[in-house]
Protein backbone atom coordinates (compact mmCIF):
# COMPACT_ATOMS: atom_id res chain seq x y z
CA UNK A 1 0.00 0.00 0.00
CA UNK A 2 1.30 3.39 -0.75
CA UNK A 3 2.44 5.51 1.71
CA UNK A 4 -0.69 8.36 1.33
CA UNK A 5 -3.04 5.65 1.12
CA UNK A 6 -2.15 3.80 3.85
CA UNK A 7 -2.42 7.57 5.97
CA UNK A 8 -5.75 7.87 4.96
CA UNK A 9 -6.60 4.50 6.10
CA UNK A 10 -5.09 4.89 9.19
CA UNK A 11 -7.19 8.71 9.25
CA UNK A 12 -10.31 6.72 8.80
CA UNK A 13 -9.39 4.97 12.49
CA UNK A 14 -11.66 6.51 14.99
CA UNK A 15 -8.73 6.30 17.30
CA UNK A 16 -6.57 7.66 15.24
CA UNK A 17 -8.79 10.52 14.04
CA UNK A 18 -7.45 13.40 15.61
CA UNK A 19 -3.68 12.70 14.67
CA UNK A 20 -1.96 15.16 12.35
CA UNK A 21 0.32 14.05 9.68
CA UNK A 22 3.31 13.87 11.83
CA UNK A 23 1.38 11.61 14.11
CA UNK A 24 0.29 9.81 11.65
CA UNK A 25 3.55 9.31 9.94
CA UNK A 26 4.66 8.00 13.06
CA UNK A 27 1.87 5.49 13.56
CA UNK A 28 2.17 4.77 9.87
CA UNK A 29 6.43 3.38 11.05
CA UNK A 30 5.08 1.82 14.29
CA UNK A 31 2.56 -0.41 12.64
CA UNK A 32 2.42 -3.38 10.12
CA UNK A 33 -0.38 -4.18 7.69
CA UNK A 34 -1.94 -7.44 7.24
CA UNK A 35 -4.54 -9.17 5.26
CA UNK A 36 -6.05 -12.07 6.75
CA UNK A 37 -8.33 -14.86 5.17
CA UNK A 38 -11.40 -16.64 6.47
CA UNK A 39 -11.56 -18.02 9.93
CA UNK A 40 -7.87 -17.12 10.45
CA UNK A 41 -8.09 -16.93 14.56
CA UNK A 42 -5.88 -13.22 15.47
CA UNK A 43 -5.95 -13.82 19.12
CA UNK A 44 -6.09 -17.17 21.29
CA UNK A 45 -8.54 -17.01 24.51
CA UNK A 46 -5.87 -18.12 27.57
CA UNK A 47 -2.70 -17.52 24.58
CA UNK A 48 -0.02 -14.71 25.88
CA UNK A 49 -0.84 -11.45 23.87
CA UNK A 50 1.95 -10.20 21.85
CA UNK A 51 0.28 -7.45 19.66
CA UNK A 52 -2.59 -4.32 19.53
CA UNK A 53 -4.79 -4.97 16.20
CA UNK A 54 -6.56 -2.30 14.30
CA UNK A 55 -9.50 -3.43 12.20
CA UNK A 56 -9.42 -1.29 8.94
CA UNK A 57 -11.22 -3.58 7.12
CA UNK A 58 -13.84 -6.43 6.96
CA UNK A 59 -15.48 -8.50 9.94
CA UNK A 60 -14.88 -10.50 12.88
CA UNK A 61 -16.17 -12.58 15.46
CA UNK A 62 -14.96 -12.48 19.30
CA UNK A 63 -15.30 -15.90 21.28
CA UNK A 64 -15.61 -16.63 25.00
CA UNK A 65 -14.92 -19.91 24.42
CA UNK A 66 -17.12 -21.19 21.28
CA UNK A 67 -19.63 -18.90 21.85
CA UNK A 68 -19.69 -15.86 20.27
CA UNK A 69 -19.68 -12.52 22.37
CA UNK A 70 -19.42 -9.86 19.82
CA UNK A 71 -19.21 -8.26 16.18
CA UNK A 72 -15.55 -6.38 15.02
CA UNK A 73 -15.57 -3.93 12.26
CA UNK A 74 -13.55 -1.08 10.75
CA UNK A 75 -12.64 1.35 13.54
CA UNK A 76 -12.23 -1.31 16.28
CA UNK A 77 -9.67 -2.49 18.30
CA UNK A 78 -8.35 -5.46 20.35
CA UNK A 79 -5.48 -7.17 21.89
CA UNK A 80 -4.81 -3.90 24.51
CA UNK A 81 -5.43 -6.49 27.53
CA UNK A 82 -3.01 -8.94 27.27
CA UNK A 83 -0.53 -5.70 26.61
CA UNK A 84 -1.79 -3.60 29.33
CA UNK A 85 -1.72 -6.58 32.11
CA UNK A 86 0.81 -9.28 30.35
CA UNK A 87 -1.48 -11.69 31.20
CA UNK A 88 -3.05 -14.30 28.60
CA UNK A 89 -5.78 -13.44 26.14
CA UNK A 90 -9.56 -12.65 27.44
CA UNK A 91 -10.87 -13.99 24.08
CA UNK A 92 -10.59 -15.66 20.77
CA UNK A 93 -10.96 -13.13 17.82
CA UNK A 94 -11.77 -14.94 14.14
CA UNK A 95 -11.66 -13.22 11.01
CA UNK A 96 -15.04 -13.70 8.95
CA UNK A 97 -14.09 -12.90 5.78
CA UNK A 98 -10.92 -11.01 4.23
CA UNK A 99 -10.19 -8.64 6.96
CA UNK A 100 -7.02 -5.86 6.53
CA UNK A 101 -5.77 -4.99 10.11
CA UNK A 102 -3.06 -3.03 11.67
CA UNK A 103 -0.94 -4.70 14.12
CA UNK A 104 1.28 -3.26 16.49
CA UNK A 105 3.92 -4.80 18.35
CA UNK A 106 4.49 -4.80 22.25
CA UNK A 107 7.23 -2.49 22.25
CA UNK A 108 5.44 0.11 19.69
CA UNK A 109 2.17 -0.40 21.38
CA UNK A 110 3.91 0.68 24.78
CA UNK A 111 6.04 3.53 22.06
CA UNK A 112 2.52 4.71 21.03
CA UNK A 113 0.77 5.15 24.01
CA UNK A 114 3.96 7.15 25.33
CA UNK A 115 4.47 9.73 22.76
CA UNK A 116 0.26 10.10 21.91
CA UNK A 117 -1.32 10.15 25.52
CA UNK A 118 -4.53 10.70 23.61
CA UNK A 119 -3.87 7.06 22.72
CA UNK A 120 -3.37 5.61 25.45
CA UNK A 121 -6.75 7.64 26.89
CA UNK A 122 -8.93 6.19 24.00
CA UNK A 123 -7.53 2.51 25.06
CA UNK A 124 -7.51 2.38 28.67
CA UNK A 125 -11.54 4.50 27.80
CA UNK A 126 -12.49 1.38 25.81
CA UNK A 127 -10.65 -1.05 28.70
CA UNK A 128 -13.22 0.13 31.11
CA UNK A 129 -15.69 0.37 28.70
CA UNK A 130 -15.35 -3.34 27.84
CA UNK A 131 -14.94 -4.42 31.51
CA UNK A 132 -18.35 -2.22 32.02
CA UNK A 133 -20.48 -4.64 29.41
CA UNK A 134 -18.65 -7.69 30.81
CA UNK A 135 -20.13 -7.08 34.53
CA UNK A 136 -23.59 -5.86 33.34
CA UNK A 137 -23.46 -2.63 34.32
Amino acid sequence: MARDEKLAHLKRVPLFANFGRHELERLGQLADEIEVGLDQVLTQQGHTGHEFFVVLDGRLTVLDGNRPVAQMGPGDFFGEIALLDGRPRTATVRADGITQLLVIGHREFHALMDEFPSVRTAVLEAVAARLRRTEGA
